[in-house]
This record gives C-alpha cells, structure tokens and sequence, in this order.
C-alpha cells in the first residue's frame, strides 16, 4: 500500500483525537505538526512519531511534502492555510466552523475547487448510521419543522468566550446541530434570531450571549427552530414533526413514532470515522466518498454567521448562498 503522507496545522484537543485515529489507519503516517504554542507541537510530534514539527504554518507549508493537511485551529486563525495548502495540491480536512468572515471563505472555496483537491470538514456526524437512517426516511415526507435544543456547557477556552474569536456557541459548537438539519432537509434561505445576556453577564471576558433563539427558513418550506445557551444541566436534541408522527434524533440514536418497524427497527451500525473515510477518499482521490465538503461545510457555516447577522441587525436575513452559487 502506497503511503499517505499527513500533516497537522493546530494540535489542541480535538487535533489530537484526529492524530491517534489517522496514526491506526494502515498506511496513513503524519510526518509534521504545527502549533503556535512550540511545547505542544513538539509535544504531539513525539507522540504521533512525526519528524519535524513548527511553530509556524507558513514554516510547515514551505518545507514539507505531504498528500493531505488537517486544519484544527480556532475559529479566528482560518486565514492563508487552506488557500497555500490547496495551491501545493494537498487535500483538506478542516475542523468547523471553517471561518468567521464569509468573504474569506469564498475566497478558500474558489482556490479549493480550482485546484480541484480533495476537502472534507469535520461534521462527524453525518457519517453515523443513525444519520443515514434519519435522512433516508425522511427522503420522501413532508417534514413542517425541525426544532434543536443544545444548552449547557461553556468551555474554559479564552478565545471561546470572545464573540469576534469563537463567533458564539451557535457558530462554534450548536453548528453540527445546523449541519444535521440542512444534511437532511436541505438549504436553509432565510434566518432570524434574537440572542440576549441573561445568567453569564459576570463572567470574565465574555462577549458572547449565553441565550440564542434562532427561527430557519428551509427552501423547501419548512421551519425550523434552533435553541442554543452556554448554561444550565445539558440538553441536547432534535425532532422532526410530520403530519401524523415525529422523528426524534440523538446522534447516536433515533426514535420514529409511530414505529414503522422493517428495517428501521434493526440494530444500528457501526460507521467508519471519518478519518477513515477521508483517509480513503485522499487515496483514491475521489471526492464523492466525503460526505461534507469545503462548499457545504461554509454552507452551515454561512446560516449561523447569517444568524449573528441577523441578531444584530434585528431583522431576518438570507445567507450567502441563498443567492449566489
């Protein structure tokens, strides 16, 4: 087998679940990190068994040779990465939300598409079986709206509690819930929200709200609602209400009521990572094994940027792509 050379941009936590899980792909062998804090990329190298690491991405860009590049950074440091990387012919795996300036991301899609390499961002969840079950049985239903709830959770992060950093939870974290939502009813075409200051106002250095209400327009005609704070126990769902039944989904499960029995009713199925899938895709260079692309992971990164938009504007407002490409 021949081998796939990979390398890291970013080694923080979730960096590191991509690292241990492309090291067991047979074949597959990182050859460099890079993290701006040195101790860490170094760190990661001698653990992954890489043989360079650098402080610098522009360093790592420069001098490797590498057949794919993760890109796990914050939010605000997705600026020249994928656009070098893409120029050099190396494939993509970039950790959402892909950016927070849709300028820049137009910018990313066109050299991505033009160089014509292989992208993948990181909307695991897509890739479950549960997911495909719920998508492939909504296929062919009139769905008259989907609701979402995450509350809880404000991670200790310093740039995740600044709004021009993070963007907020509903672009940084709530926004694979918004991926699930478009992967199974489609494009969303208008957006408005309403978001507040409400339990959090003391906590140092916080800029973003802690409560989002956000009411989606789908081009098909359906609604949907998504309910996103950074407090309270933990909630997560999402349910999807037809004329005589509901959907409900939780990731890692489903509940179709009434059951429908059939093969809805069978166990579900263990799915490949995506790390796997993407690894396989770079192989065979074929961009039709990904199921989340560069174009629709800025799609789902566009609705919830349209969000804040809308927040601050307090009005609805379309997406970027609801009208152009």
């Amino acid at each position: 087998m021949e081998e796939t050379r990979v390398a890291f941009i970013g080694a923080g936590g979730n960096a590191s679940g991509h690292m241990k899980r492309v090291k067991e792909v047979d074949g597959a062998t990182i050859v460099a990190i890079c993290d701006v804090a040195e101790d860490r990329a170094q760190a990661a190298a001698a653990e992954m068994g890489a043989s360079a690491w650098y402080a610098d991405h522009h360093a790592l860009l420069d001098k490797e040779d590498f057949d794919a590049l993760y890109i796990s950074v914050p939010p605000f440091a997705h600026t020249d990465a994928e656009i070098l990387a893409a120029q050099k012919g190396a494939a993509l795996f970039v950790e959402k939300p892909v950016v927070l300036d849709m300028e820049k991301g137009i910018e990313i899609l066109e050299v991505i598409e033009k160089a014509g390499v292989v992208s993948c961002v990181g909307y695991q969840l897509r890739y479950l079986d549960a997911a495909q079950r719920v998508k492939q049985y909504l296929s062919d239903k009139t769905v008259a709206m989907v609701s979402h709830h995450r509350w809880g959770g404000l991670p200790g992060t310093a740039w995740w509690r600044v709004m021009e950093q993070s963007g907020g939870q509903l672009v940084e974290q709530t926004t694979h819930g918004v991926d699930m939502m478009r992967y199974v009813l489609g494009d969303i075409v208008e957006v408005y929200a309403k978001y507040a200051t409400r339990t959090m106002a003391d906590v140092e250095n916080l800029t973003i709200p802690d409560s989002q209400e956000v009411l989606l327009e789908f081009d098909t005609g359906a609604l949907g609602l998504v309910s996103t704070a950074c407090m309270g126990g933990g909630k997560s769902d999402m349910s999807f209400l037809l004329r005589d039944g509901t959907l409900e989904f939780g990731y890692t499960n489903y509940k179709i009521s009434p059951d429908p029995g059939g093969e809805y009713a069978e166990p579900l199925a263990e799915t490949a990572s995506i790390d796997d899938v993407f690894i396989e895709a770079v192989r065979a260079k074929d961009q039709s094994k990904i199921l989340s692309s560069y174009r629709d992971g800025l799609k789902t990164c566009d609705v919830t940027l349209a969000a804040n938009r809308s927040a601050t504007l307090n009005r609805p407002v379309r997406p970027y792509f609801a009208d152009n490409y």
